[in-house]
C-alpha cells in the first residue's frame, strides 16, 4: 500500500487527492493544511469583502471533515510541513494550535504550497490598518475592519488582477478607493491601448489612479494613514497591498530539489521534481509558456487543477503529461470585462 503525503491544499494539493483516491482506493493519503481552509475559491475573496457575495460559507467548496469522509483521506488542518528530508523520505510536520512537531514518512511527495503575496519594503507594512489578500482569513480580516471601523478611504498599492477587482469591491463598499501602479498603466499583460480604455472607464466610475509612482512609506497619522509616495502623500483609513505574487520555495530548497531564480519549483511534463519521488503542482512551479515555450511562472488556478491530476495519475502508473500553459486571464471591472491570452 503507497503511502503518499500532500504538502498544501486549496487548487492543486485538494484535486490530486481525490485524483489519487479515485484511482487507487487502498492508498494511504495524508493531506496537510497550514490553514484551516483546504479547498476555496481564490477568484471570490475581493467579492465577498465587497458584499457580493454575502454568505463566508459559500467560498469553501469542501470542508476538511467532508473532503476527508467523502474520499477516505486524513486531512490535517493547522498543520504546517516545516521542510523535506528527501534521503530519508520524511517530512517534519507542526501542530500549529499545540506546537507538537512530529516527522511523517513518505512513499511520494505532492508539493501544493502555492504562491505568497510579495511584501515590498515599505516602512509601515505590519500596520493594522495595511492588509494583503492571499486566502479566506484575509478577506475575513479585511472584511470584519470594514465592518466594524468604518473607514471613508482607501489606496491599492498595486494595479495587477487582484488591486484592480479590490478597487471595485471596496467602491462598492462605501470607499473613495485610489489605485497607485508604479508601471505606466494597469494590469501589466494588457497592452496600453488596452489598459487605457480600463483606465478610462474606472475614472469614469469614480476610481483616483496614480501612475509611475510607489508607495515608500506608510505612517499613522491620528486615526488615519499616510501613504508616503514619491511624488506627493495620501491620506486613507486603510491600505491594500497588491503587488504580485512569488512562489512559496521553503519546502522545495530544504528537500534540495531545483528550483528556479524567482523560487519556482522546476517540474518535468509528468509533475515530477529533480527528486522523482517528490512531485509538485499549482502556483508554486514552473511551466511551460504554450506559444514560445519558454519556462515561466503562471499562478493560476485552473492549470493547479490539471497539474493535481496529472501528478496522481503519474503516482498511480498512469503517463499523463501537463503540456504547457497559455496564461489566459480576464477580469471583471464593474460591468467591464478585460481579457488576455498568450505571451
Amino acid at each position: 500500500m503507497k503511502k503518499v503525503l500532500i504538502a498544501g491544499g486549496v487548487a492543486g494539493g485538494a484535486s490530486a487527492a481525490a485524483r489519487l483516491r479515485r484511482l487507487d482506493e487502498k492508498a494511504n493519503i495524508i493531506m496537510f493544511e497550514r490553514g484551516e481552509y483546504i479547498s476555496y475559491a481564490n477568484c471570490g475573496l475581493p467579492y465577498y469583502i465587497g458584499g457580493e457575495i454575502k454568505d463566508r460559507d459559500a467560498l469553501t467548496l469542501q470542508t476538511p471533515h467532508g473532503f476527508g469522509k467523502r474520499f477516505n483521506i486524513d486531512v490535517r488542518v493547522l498543520s504546517e510541513v516545516l521542510s523535506v528530508d528527501a534521503k530519508a523520505k520524511t517530512v517534519r510536520v507542526k501542530e500549529l494550535e499545540t506546537g507538537r512537531v512530529y516527522t511523517e514518512s513518505y512513499d511520494k511527495l505532492i508539493l501544493s504550497p502555492g504562491a505568497e503575496p510579495l511584501r515590498p519594503r515599505i516602512d509601515g507594512m505590519d500596520n493594522e490598518r495595511v492588509f494583503t489578500l492571499r486566502n479566506v482569513p484575509d478577506a475575513l480580516r479585511i472584511k470584519s475592519f470594514i465592518d466594524e471601523n468604518k473607514p471613508k478611504s482607501a489606496v491599492i498599492v498595486g494595479g495587477g488582477y487582484i488591486g484592480t477587482e479590490m478597487a471595485e469591491n471596496l467602491f462598492n463598499a462605501g470607499l473613495d478607493v485610489t489605485i497607485v501602479e508604479f508601471s505606466n498603466h494597469l494590469i501589466s499583460s494588457l497592452d496600453f491601448e488596452m489598459a487605457a480604455d480600463v483606465h478610462n472607464y474606472l475614472r469614469h466610475k469614480g476610481i483616483k489612479l496614480i501612475f509611475n509612482d510607489a508607495a515608500r512609506a506608510i505612517r499613522s497619522s491620528g486615526s488615519q494613514l499616510e501613504i508616503i509616495l514619491g511624488k506627493t502623500k495620501l491620506p486613507a483609513d486603510m491600505a491594500i497591498i497588491s503587488t504580485g505574487v512569488k512562489p512559496e520555495s521553503k519546502l522545495a530548497e530544504s528537500a534540495g530539489i531545483e528550483t528556479s531564480k524567482s523560487g519556482a519549483i522546476a517540474v518535468n511534463e509528468r509533475m515530477q521534481t529533480s527528486d522523482r519521488h517528490i512531485y509538485a503542482v499549482g502556483d508554486a512551479v514552473l511551466v511551460t509558456e504554450f506559444i514560445s515555450g519558454q519556462k515561466s511562472h503562471i499562478p493560476l488556478a485552473g492549470p493547479a487543477n490539471k497539474q493535481g491530476r496529472i501528478a496522481a495519475d503519474n503516482i498511480c502508473g498512469i503517463d499523463a503529461k501537463y503540456d504547457g500553459t497559455q496564461g489566459s486571464a480576464i477580469l471583471k471591472c464593474f460591468d467591464l470585462a478585460a481579457a488576455t491570452t498568450g505571451i
